[in-house]
């Protein structure tokens, strides 16, 4: 094996997706002498979660995501979620655009479609608590286009695949929002990265595996060995970015931080059914969410969307749960039992024993036959026929597991950002809505890992070109989400 000699670069991300091209982009904006490496493991960037078809697509704007918005006790609904987390897709948008705009970045229409986004539920209790969510939600701007229906004949031109073959006496009721999206996250990721590559002091490296983080002063070394031809080299860094997807989990523990300590990962597979008929797609323009079954996690919320990929329009439903102990759709089935640390135990355990439910929805279905899945489409699609639809194997999702103080652990569903108290490194962990609001999350780390640099003249102005306004400012400021969303819009070809 050859041992080459150690290189020095400002920052070193590992894993080629949304999350690492994302940071890679922005910091390259803020500071175009920055030296930076991103390391990926599989052959190109975006193989694994950021991949078309190993997420569901949908710009997370909570438009139709009824779990975003839960029910209390006393009758309200909490919109404080869904607001957030349509700000910082905003916020997302308004960094596409920027890029629209710069020399060697591709077209928004290669990536970015518009697509309604509704909100489909059925029997009178559900229909109280969309059409409660509704009118919570009408009181903010971000949302006051929103359309609510109990009307068949609407929703027969909302959603006209989903009628037919409905029972007249079925209660049902919708919500529709205009101003949807359906993102290729693999195709934006791409032109990032093909974006980031001309630019001095860039490399890309594929087929390489990190097989040790360790403190070197103030920075890192990064021990990397190709995969292809076994050679192995060191890189040192002073800033590291662990994006690596359900890989982040382990990388973090070998970085052995403490603020990484105690964190555990519970894995979830996926899997869709895909109709590629073009006389079936057709009939259906829009991403169409509804509630989880009971007992079911939040990831596992069904829902039919149209789906434009490389130029070609088809529908997936799902997602249907799985079960491996794989962090990576392309991982090891050691990848659970590795992670296991002393400091993690008494965390997984305690999860393991509060989430029954959860073990007993993921053996249901895994013993899902394909006709068990067509049963659960025909509540959306009644008139489904089994020959248009196929199965395919969606991302992992490696979702967090944390120390609590009461519980001993905790199984938390979303994104969580871990840093070291220095700011060297960081991990991205969990998923949904990761990929909607990676944005936000990595203008999170610059401010947390990069704080005076932040603060300086130079990337303030920089940050407020990139950026007409930020989260609080359109949450909070009518006017100006108005305009900015509208700006947006047009530049990214969403509206005339």
């Amino acid at each position: 094996m050859t041992q080459h000699d150690s290189e020095a670069v400002d920052l070193v991300l590992v894993g080629a997706g949304i999350m690492s091209a994302t940071l890679a982009v922005l910091l390259k904006e803020l500071d175009p002498n920055i030296r930076l490496e991103i390391v990926e493991l599989q052959e190109s960037g975006a193989v694994e979660s950021s991949n078309p078809w190993n997420n569901a697509g949908t710009g997370h704007a909570g438009l139709c995501e009824l779990n975003y918005t839960p029910d209390s006790k006393d009758g309200s609904i909490d919109i404080k979620k869904a607001v957030t987390i349509n700000t910082q897709f905003e916020v997302s948008k308004q960094f596409w655009a920027y890029l629209t705009g710069r020399e060697g970045f591709g077209s928004p229409r290669d990536f970015l479609n518009a697509v309604p986004h509704l909100s489909f539920v059925r029997g009178a209790k559900n229909i109280d608590f969309l059409k409660r969510r509704f009118d919570a939600l009408k009181t903010h701007h971000a949302f006051e286009d929103m359309v609510y229906s109990e009307d068949r004949a609407t929703m027969e031109e909302w959603m006209p695949l989903m009628m037919p073959g409905r029972p007249l006496d079925e209660p049902i009721a919708a919500t529709r929002a205009m101003n949807g999206t359906d993102v290729n996250f693999g195709e934006l990721t791409r032109q990032m990265l093909q974006y980031l590559a001309v630019k001095p002091g860039v490399k890309m490296s594929y087929f390489q595996k990190v097989t040790g983080l360790a403190r070197d002063g103030k920075g890192w070394r990064v021990e990397i060995k190709n995969t292809r031809d076994g050679s192995s080299r060191e890189l040192n860094a002073g800033f590291v970015f662990l994006g690596a997807g359900g890989a982040a989990l382990p990388l973090l523990q070998m970085s052995d931080i403490e603020e990484g300590k105690g964190y555990g990962g519970f894995p979830v597979s996926g899997q869709w059914l895909r109709c590629d008929n073009p006389e079936i797609v057709k009939q259906h323009q829009a991403k169409v969410y509804s509630l989880a079954a009971v007992g079911a996690p939040p990831m596992s919320v069904p829902h039919l969307d149209t789906r434009v990929v490389d130029g070609k329009t088809s529908l997936l439903f799902g997602p249907y749960a799985g079960f491996t102990t794989k962090f990576l759709k392309h991982g090891s089935s050691l990848d659970l039992p590795m992670s296991i640390r002393p400091g993690n135990l008494k965390p997984m355990l305690a999860v393991a024993r509060d989430n029954m439910d959860l073990t007993r929805y993921l053996i249901k279905e895994v013993r899902q036959s394909m006709n068990d899945r067509l049963d659960t489409l025909r509540g959306f699609y009644p008139e489904a026929k089994a020959e248009d639809w196929r199965l395919e194997v969606a991302g992992q999702r490696v979702q967090i597991i944390k120390k609590d103080a009461k519980k001993g652990g905790i199984l938390q569903f979303g994104t969580e950002l871990v840093s070291s108290k220095d700011g060297s490194i960081a991990a991205l962990l969990g998923a949904s809505p990761g990929a909607s609001v990676t944005v936000s999350i990595m203008l999170d780390l610059i401010e947390r890992c990069f704080p005076e640099q932040a603060k300086s003249e130079a990337w303030g102005s920089k940050l407020a070109e990139i950026f007409p306004a930020r989260e609080k400012v359109l949450e909070t400021d009518a006017a100006v989400y108005r305009d900015v969303v509208s700006k947006v819009d047009k530049h990214l070809g969403l509206a005339d």
